[in-house]
Order: C-alpha cells, then structure tokens, then sequence
C-alpha cells in the first residue's frame, strides 16, 4: 500500500471512530438521534415489504423470545410501529386458560399464524415451554421433552406450507438486567412490567442460560434457524434486528402508487357543531387530573 493510500485509509479508520464516538452516550448507549437516523431507513424498507407482503399475497412469521428486560416489546414497536395494523399484527398471549391447558401444546398458537398477505411478530411464543415453563417447573419433563422433539416437526410444517418464519434471541447481561428491573421497579409507568415470576427469575439467570442452550441444540435447524442479538444495548439492538431480518426475507420492492389529491372545491370549512360542542381545552394544565367523586 502506498503512503497516500494508507494516510487516507488512517484519516477515513479515524473520522469512523471519531463518528461513533459522537454517536455514543457517556455509557456507552447509542444516542437517541443517532438510532432515530439509523431507524428511519430500515422502516422505510420495512413499508417496502409490507408493500411486497399485500401484493404477493406472503405469510411472514417472527418469533421473538429472550430474557426478561431484553427488550423484546421494544424492537416488535420499532417494526409495527409505521405499519399497517391490517397487514402486520402483533400476537402477546396471556398464560393459557384451563380448557388451552388441556389442548395440545401449540393448539393455541395455530389460531394467530398469518394469513395471506400478513406479518405476524410474536412478542413470546410456543417456546415458553422451553424458557419459563421449564425452568419454573410449569410443565412435566415428559411435556419438555415432547416438545423439544415436536417443535422443529411442527416448525418444519409451517415452513413447508410457505410460511417465511424468522426466530430470534435478544440477550443481554444480569449486571444490565438488573439495571432495567430497577428502573421497573421504581418506575409507576413501567412497573406493571414487574411480575413476581419476574421477580424469581432474577434469582435463576444460570438456569435460564441452561435452559436456552438445551433449546437451541434442539431446535436451531437448517428449516427454522435461531438468530442471538446482543441486545445489552438496546437501540444497537434494534438496529441490527431489524436490519439482519429485512436482509434476510427474498422481498422485492413493490412500486407505490403515487397519490394525488384534487384541490377542493370552495375554501375548506371549519368545523361546526350542533347537538355537542367540543369540552373545554386543559391541554396546558400540568397539574395531576383529579379523581371522580362518587356519592
């Protein structure tokens, strides 16, 4: 390499460190205008193939699973978040009731699959027998082990039919979870995140990082492969999510038809009302909203 060629390579390696550097908070963390930079491009392309989804009539499936405080409803809100709620959905299923106790495992399940021209995101899956269940001594080894030798059949059933299923880990640190479950815990906006299965989890961090090794040797095949994300930071997290999943689908951009609107006929009109008239504006009220007095 000759000396003009490495001087400009040293000053591009410097102004990229440089840049990152601008880019990183004091602990590290990517700044919040940096990753809303980043994320504005992949949403972009994610509208592209929810285009792709409609039009070509594919049934997309993501499974996001982790540690508790990873981050999963996070990265699920940055790709739903600019969609069609008619074309993506997100599946968060409540712990089965009585009669799904006494269904076949994945019955539950089969009823949010997507339909044509549909994206499902599963905020925790079928794999909770793998993860909670397992650990938490919510099922029988018998029904562990079942599992573990059904998931990839069933797996492999959903993939055959044509079903485009992406799965993903989020992991992060205990130090780094038990900054979050703090932060839950102090905070009444996130605390309903707390639960006091939450609460025991934090005593078995080994016993979950078992479990979800006996998870993956079992169950990440050539037809329905695992995806690990670092996700101790979560911005960085996201980004690289979402951007290793869209890199992943064989989309093909859909042409948008453009859009024109016809100029009114007459000036625009404001709003009139009749019978009910609009309530009083306190939108510059900070001052907690009292409680409704009851007789």
């Amino acid at each position: 390499m000759g000396k003009t060629t490495a001087d400009a390579a040293r000053r591009a390696g410097t102004r990229s460190t440089r840049d990152a550097d601008a880019a990183t908070e004091g602990n590290g963390r990517l700044k919040k205008k940096d990753y809303l930079e980043r994320l504005a491009p992949l949403q972009l392309a994610l509208s592209d193939i929810e285009r792709w989804v409609a039009a070509t009539g594919q049934r997309v499936l993501v499974l996001v699973e982790g540690r508790d405080t990873a981050g999963k409803g996070g990265v699920i809100h940055a790709i739903a978040e600019t969609l069609n709620p008619r074309h993506c959905r997100v599946v968060a299923l409540d712990k089965p009731s009585e009669r799904e106790k006494g269904q076949w495992y994945f019955q539950r399940y089969v009823a949010h699959l997507p339909a044509a021209g549909e994206i499902v995101l599963m905020d925790r899956s079928w794999y909770n027998r793998a993860g909670v269940e397992k650990v938490m001594g919510f099922c029988t080894d018998t029904q562990y082990r079942r599992f573990l030798e059904q998931a990839p059949v069933f797996e492999r059933l959903l993939v055959d039919d044509g079903i485009l299923l992406a799965k993903y880990w989020l992991g992060v640190d205990q130090a780094k979870q038990e900054e979050r479950f703090a932060e839950r815990a102090e905070d009444p906006l996130k605390r309903w995140k707390l639960s006091p299965i939450d609460l025991e989890a934090r005593k078995r961090y080994a016993d979950y990082g078992k479990a979800r090794e006996a998870m993956l040797a079992a169950t990440h095949t050539p037809h329905a492969p695992w995806t690990v994300v670092d996700f101790n930071d979560q911005r960085r997290g996201r980004l690289t999510l979402i951007r290793h999943w869209i890199e992943q689908l064989p989309w093909t951009r859909t042409p948008e038809t453009p859009l024109r609107l016809p100029r009114l006929q007459g000036r625009p009109r404001p709003e009139r009302w009749g019978h009910v008239a609009p309530i009083a504006d306190t939108s510059e009220r900070v001052d907690p909203p009292r409680r409704r007095r009851t007789r």
